[in-house]
């Protein structure tokens, strides 16, 4: 499935944003030896766009390396992700075959990365609760049954509400 020369990719392998992507396809026309990569990396870039919409977001991290004699090889950041992601193969297959790609085999590649730092949004917060949800849980941890069962569950309420006081 290949689209016209004028269309762009969102992503081709090694570029993380849009802009970087269509630095790399103007670079690509720079030239005429290089403008014979370029149809080989929309492919790559519009097979990449298509694996991203089927496979569910945890494997956001997934590049495709290439697509040759009807062999998909992608890319991923560890062996976890790779294991994951063989349970997923036959859905990617069938999904990359309705959308019109031949794909027989897939292979996959295990590429480690350096470490990204955690986005600041990705961090958790401390979660604050309105005074009458403190209250809540103190009479929450004042009416249980006082049973061995029951013991650490009150203890832990009440160490939340005298947390949550200060």
């Amino acid at each position: 499935m290949q689209s016209s020369s004028n269309q762009r990719p969102f992503h081709i392998y090694g570029t993380r944003d849009r802009k970087t992507a269509f630095g790399a396809t103007d670079f690509l026309r720079s030239s005429d030896r290089l403008a014979s990569l370029l149809p080989t990396a929309l492919r790559v870039g519009n097979l990449q766009r298509d694996v991203k919409v089927i496979l569910p977001p945890m494997y956001a991290g997934c590049d495709v390396l290439s697509f040759q004699d009807a062999t998909l090889t992608l890319a991923v950041p560890s062996s976890a992700v790779a294991a994951k992601l063989k349970q997923q193969l036959p859905k990617l297959q069938a999904g990359l075959q309705k959308k019109g790609w031949q794909v027989d085999n897939v292979r996959i590649k295990i590429q480690m990365r350096p470490n990204v730092p955690v986005r600041e949004e990705l961090k958790p917060s401390t979660l604050t609760l309105p005074s009458t949800a403190v209250e809540a849980f103190e009479e929450l941890g004042d009416s249980l049954p006082e049973t061995p069962q029951n013991a650490a569950l009150i203890a832990a309420i009440k160490r939340l509400a005298e947390r949550r006081k200060k």
